[in-house]
């Protein structure tokens, strides 16, 4: 009986595990592809237009330098048209696409770049500081390309 059960197992745990694996050595290596996210910022009301002067002030600078040392390949940003509701509200969508899904993922000490870019640290934290306290919400949103022409 006990010999019965250890078969059964053994069958259940390679059914189990044979897919997992054969799925994860033909998944594509994805090491050269572009990995995008999108940052949502909503700004306290009467507040968008010193989010976004702070935002291009200290931040894009710093995501300009990200580009010229290839660590980034494209950066943007998106306002809505029109009004929403309040609970789906956000007034920027910052989308940063980065060289690759290593690249986004490993650390990076971008505290030593703003301190070269930015010798008056005590403003440069100040006005940062300054640029999230007017934010009523920020979240982070890593998205992928869906092909509609491939095959399921």
């Amino acid at each position: 009986m006990i010999r019965m059960f250890r078969l059964y197992a053994s069958l259940l745990f390679f059914a189990i595990a044979l897919p997992i694996l054969s799925q994860a050595q033909s998944a594509p290596a994805t090491s050269d592809k572009p990995f995008v996210v999108e940052y949502y910022y909503k700004a306290k009301w009467g507040h968008a237009d010193e989010f976004l002067k702070l935002f291009k002030k200290n931040h894009y600078p710093v995501l300009k330098k990200e580009m010229e040392m290839g660590r980034l390949s494209k950066v943007w940003m998106d306002q809505p048209r029109y009004h929403t509701t309040e609970d789906g509200r956000w007034d920027f969508r910052v989308t940063i696409v980065f060289k690759n899904a290593t690249v986004a993922n490993e650390a990076f000490d971008e505290a030593a770049l703003q301190k070269q870019m930015y010798p008056d640290q005590e403003t440069f934290q100040r006005e940062e500081q300054r640029r999230f306290e007017i934010l009523d919400a920020h979240w982070d949103l890593p998205v992928k390309t869906v092909d509609l022409e491939a095959k399921p």
